[in-house]
């Protein structure tokens, strides 16, 4: 996608970055590097906070930067710089030259093979990511203040505000290499939040919501985003703790996607060839339930993960990730594929756009169906702390959510513990709902966990 100055909020145009990525090259390869390549970047944006009604704080960013990779042999410096002049551009990519002359040889570095890199035709692909948002913060301190007002009139226990804020971003970027690869484009992420608090004194009880898309026009209403924000809170008052047990745990679609998230990390290069990962080997082999497929599509329009190419130029396509249960394949950039033996995945920058699904959930399966599920034990909610052990699979985090006896919820609860291996989760799906939700990258309905132990009073 092409970008213009007058139009796009942008100070440089793509043209401009271009030249930039050429220049960076040009000047590598006269200083006798056999490989490189070059990026160049910038994003603006504004951030607006309210509180009670009161603006808070307004920020405005513009950002830019030029990278910069050197290669000689198999040896490689970075560097990068904010000034784009020819002068800073000539002393960034002698900086990169100067480290790749002194580092160590590593047999796994150099650029993707030229077969793995996106054509022009695909690199090109439109993928409709760019919807600027020409919005001046008198107008999103409005939609902030709309929201917030909506959480504090929902109901009168409504007592307080952690505030409300709208945020409107766009970058674009513009990156080439030294084997051929040229690529670009412009995208953009809008976003409005709030959290409201519940109660009054120790019973208090806080909550957010949040809505963010590639187009502010698709956003949720922000009495809307208010109003539910609200009734999450109100549904925790009187939380209380509950006896230590071991019992079937219920994933709100939000936090099943960190569930998602967790298979992503482990079954990543870095993690595999590190050895610190629990998933190691496990190509080929059954990790998951045997109803789970995942699915990964890069190619969606405004998705929040769809990109034409990654990180490095490697072009991106739709696969099957994990078939009934089964690892068909692993998120590799060309580093870390050549240090296992196999070739990239074309995930230098992560995945992108995976949904998970059961092949048992039925259209019907909504979040009332899922409790029915579950019959007894944990509905969670919230989840607190990082104690996920990624080499042995180990998994506790603080947690809050709602008891649950015969398919419906009893009482929310608070301050306990949930304990248990990723290895036996996601072996232990038992089912997955029908009310799929997207969290940034990944699409996953609630998740029901077979059996896991709760720490309580």
């Amino acid at each position: 996608m092409t970008t213009s100055r007058s139009d796009s909020g942008f100070a440089y145009s793509r043209e401009q970055f271009q030249q930039i990525v050429e220049d960076a090259l040009a000047i590598a390869r006269d200083l006798g590097a056999s490989d490189a390549g070059a990026e160049v970047s910038e994003g603006v944006g504004l951030s607006v906070s309210v509180r009670k009604g009161e603006l808070e704080n307004v920020e405005r960013n513009r950002d830019k930067s030029v990278g910069v990779a050197v290669y000689i042999g198999q040896r490689r410096g970075n560097a990068s710089t904010s000034d784009f002049s020819r002068t800073a551009l000539e002393q960034t990519v002698k900086a990169a030259y100067d480290i790749a002359r002194f580092t160590a040889e590593d047999p796994a570095a150099g650029l993707p093979d030229e077969a793995d890199l996106v054509t022009p035709e695909q690199a090109a692909r439109d993928l409709d990511l760019f919807h600027p948002w020409d919005i001046d913060a008198a107008a999103a301190a409005e939609l902030a203040r709309r929201c917030e007002d909506a959480a504090l009139t929902t109901d009168k226990r409504i007592t307080n505000s952690e505030g409300a804020g709208v945020s409107a971003q766009q970058s674009h970027f513009f990156a080439g290499n030294s084997r051929g690869f040229r690529g670009g484009y412009a995208s953009s992420r809008h976003s409005l939040s709030v959290a409201p608090i519940a109660g009054r004194g120790d019973g208090m009880q806080r909550d957010a919501w949040y809505t963010s898309e590639r187009n502010a026009a698709d956003m949720a209403a922000p009495e809307a985003v208010g109003r539910y924000a609200a009734e999450r809170a109100l549904s925790r008052l009187k939380s209380r703790k509950i006896a230590t047990c071991e019992v079937p745990v219920l994933f709100e679609s939000t936090l099943a996607a960190g569930l998602l998230g967790a298979y992503v990390q482990a079954t990543s290069g870095g993690s595999l060839y590190r050895k610190a990962s629990f998933l190691v080997d496990s190509l080929g082999q059954p990790v998951l339930a045997d109803h789970i497929d995942i699915r990964e599509d890069p190619h969606i329009p405004k998705g929040k993960g769809s990109a034409p190419f990654d990180d490095e130029g490697v072009a991106t396509k739709p696969r099957s990730v994990v078939e009934g249960g089964v690892v068909q394949g692993y998120f590799l950039s060309s580093y870390s594929a050549r240090k296992l033996g196999m070739r990239t995945t074309g995930h230098a920058g992560g995945s992108q756009n995976l949904t998970l699904t059961s092949r048992l959930t039925r259209p019907g399966d909504n979040l009332d169906e899922m409790l029915r599920k579950l019959h007894r034990g944990l509905f969670v909610i919230e989840l607190m702390g990082q104690g996920v052990n990624y080499v042995t699979g180990d998994y506790s985090r603080g947690a809050a959510g709602f008891w649950v006896e015969n398919g419906r919820i009893v009482h929310p609860v608070h301050e306990v513990t949930i304990a248990g291996n990723l290895r036996d989760m996601f072996k232990q799906i038992s089912a997955v709902g029908a009310d799929a939700y997207t969290m940034g990258t990944k699409t996953i309905g609630s998740v029901l966990i077979e059996r896991m132990k709760i720490a309580g009073s």
